[in-house]
């Protein structure tokens, strides 16, 4: 099949303060979050200056990307489309339009099967399509891409970076903590997101020599009555000091590709301070980010499309994921906050 363009597309987020409630309203709106929990996140916000790093990342990442796709003679433009931030993706999708862009492939920066994470950007991307009409491009996402070796592989750099930082005399008895975004349970119960990440949790453990690691949840959003993946970040740095055998986490951010807001303020302040308090070395590994070898894979995921490379796994996977989604899958409605009398 022929495509003449490659769309990014990304999560958004606000450049500068007063953006912030206008983009937090977005995100959650129709989820019953309570507004004080919107104003806690938008101090995070403003305490680094109003403005949102996961846009210059994405930025960066098309930088990177462009150079990858010419050097193996992809001549497709990329394009950028947002479902939360400007550039919107309906507003990109119009400017495709008008360059005469028929067929694109996109890639999401999302790694891991759930309703958020995948099939929540499908909706969207077809809600664009649908706002620009007739003549609107054709849209063809990439495979989910967990379980590649450019994605697996990046992760293992930028841990091995990580534990150079560890004293030598620590180092392998440092603790691996995985951290994935927390999701409802009964979004988790629809999909293989929990087994994706446990999944790849091991494989990058096992390749370190770790028989034994942790997975646990961050930078939980939804109303306080609905039950979230556990157990929190911050609750398991508790129960490992509490332990005593744990004198250092090495914490590997998995379910993230870019080191946006959720990554440096949920872990970077929060879970570093709390660590420093319980007297726990903390070592936290960056994620994929524009590492050539993460590079590499989304180009390689455009190959696969163009017919010009095979498909490659890293592991002959437990919870295979079709490259093309059944209908139904990830499918998720969300619990409806009580309505006031």
């Amino acid at each position: 099949m022929n495509y003449d363009a490659v769309l990014v597309m990304g999560f958004g987020g606000p450049e500068r303060p007063e953006d912030v409630m206008p983009f937090l309203e977005r995100v959650v709106q129709g989820r019953g979050v309570p507004r004080e929990r919107l104003l806690s996140v938008a101090e995070h916000y403003y305490h680094l200056g109003g403005r949102s790093p996961i846009n210059d990342q994405c930025r960066a990442l098309i930088a990177a990307l462009e150079p990858e796709l010419r050097a193996h003679g992809i001549t497709l433009p990329i394009y950028w489309g947002n479902r939360n931030w400007h550039p919107l993706l309906a507003d990109t999708l119009k400017t495709m339009q008008r360059d005469g862009v028929k067929r694109a492939l996109v890639y999401v920066t999302s790694a891991f099967s759930s309703y958020s994470g995948c099939r929540q950007y499908r909706e969207d991307l077809e809600k664009a399509r649908a706002s620009v009409g007739e003549g609107a491009p054709e849209l063809e996402k990439l495979r989910i891409f967990y379980n590649h070796p450019g994605f697996v592989d990046s992760v293992c750099e930028r841990v091995r970076e990580t534990l150079e930082r560890v004293p030598d005399a620590q180092r392998a008895d440092a603790r691996f903590v995985f951290t994935a975004h927390s999701i409802p349970i009964s979004m988790a119960a629809g999909c293989d997101y929990v087994a994706q990440l446990r999944e790849i949790a091991s494989v990058v453990a096992e390749r370190f020599g770790r028989a034994d690691s942790d997975v646990v949840y961050q930078s939980r959003s939804g109303p306080p009555q609905v039950p979230w993946l556990e157990p929190d970040i911050l609750d398991h740095l508790r129960a490992l000091a509490a332990r005593g055998d744990v004198r250092d986490v090495v914490v590997v951010p998995l379910g993230f590709v870019s080191d946006h807001m959720e990554v440096i303020w949920d872990l970077d302040h929060e879970a570093k301070d709390l660590a420093a308090e319980l007297r726990l070395g903390f070592y936290r590994a960056s994620t994929p980010g524009e590492h050539p070898l993460f590079v590499a894979m989304i180009r390689e995921l455009i190959q696969e499309q163009l017919g010009t490379v095979t498909t490659r796994r890293t592991c002959a996977s437990s919870v295979a994921r079709p490259d093309r989604c059944a209908p139904g899958c990830c499918a998720y409605t969300p619990a409806r906050p009580p309505q006031r009398p």
